[in-house]
């Protein structure tokens, strides 16, 4: 066999070795990216009703699916765009409830629902919702009376809410002070959220309130701490924002970088 022949064996073998690596790595980084957003606070617990698939292919992400309402889609979109090695997401999911069944007893339940997971002193996962007729009635279990006012607040901040009735337990009337088991059981329910939730759901409360939702604002969380960068009309603008993006379940603290015009 002639030594040029030897030499392109060897060069052909050595680039299908690299490109067989590269592929793998591909791969591998695809998996992660699907395996992450299974993992993450809103696609576990705030889309876990909803029929989600997740696909990546060369960090390209793909949505496909149903959900139960359009801010829960652009709440799946912006928290797969948040994950590391994300390039690009295509959102496919389809919306459940159209404009013909708003304000229908299961919209009402899931925009309550909704509204809970995104507020970070509120037990959501722990309150049972039903709706008849735009009466929500809450039931379940809150860490003190603070918390059951609250929840009644933010359930009836819910557009088609015409009335709430309050059911849940206080858990301080219903267990002895030094029942320290059950207390930490209760607070088994707070769990870490990841940077990429936080985000999404601080977009996603910012463009559903009216007041903030024309903002232009670049959003960032680094271990829980959000930053936010960009312009508002007057300081009033900017501390609403502010006040808004601390409230969102997770949030440590908040870094208002946003400049008064």
């Amino acid at each position: 066999m002639k030594k040029e022949n030897i030499y392109s064996i060897l060069i052909a073998t050595v680039v299908s070795i690299f490109i067989a690596g590269v592929m793998v790595t591909a791969s591998d980084n695809d998996d992660r990216i699907v395996s992450s957003a299974k993992q993450t606070y809103v696609f576990k617990t705030v889309l876990k009703d909803d029929d989600v698939k997740i696909q990546s292919k060369n960090g390209q992400v793909t949505l496909t699916g149903m959900v139960s309402q359009e801010s829960d889609k652009t709440l799946a979109g912006e928290t797969a765009g948040g994950l590391p090695e994300v390039t690009s997401v295509i959102n496919e999911l389809k919306v459940k409830y159209v404009a013909a069944s708003v304000y229908s007893n299961a919209w009402l339940i899931t925009r309550v629902k909704s509204n809970l997971l995104f507020h970070r002193n509120v037990n959501a996962t722990g309150t049972e919702i039903l709706a008849e007729d735009g009466v929500v009635t809450l039931r379940g279990v809150a860490a003190n009376r603070a918390q059951k006012d609250l929840t009644t607040e933010y359930a009836k901040d819910v557009e088609g809410v015409k009335q709430v009735k309050n059911e849940m337990a206080v858990f301080t009337d219903i267990v002895k002070p030094m029942d320290k088991s059950a207390k930490q059981k209760l607070d088994a329910v707070t769990e870490s959220i990841d940077d990429a939730s936080i985000t999404a759901m601080t977009k996603t409360v910012f463009l559903t309130h009216r007041s903030v939702s024309a903002l232009k604002t670049n959003i960032k969380t680094k271990d829980g701490v959000v930053t936010l960068v960009g312009n508002a009309k007057n300081a009033a603008e900017k501390s609403l924002a502010g006040k808004l993006a601390s409230d969102v379940h997770g949030v440590k603290s908040v870094v208002n970088n946003m400049t008064v015009k």
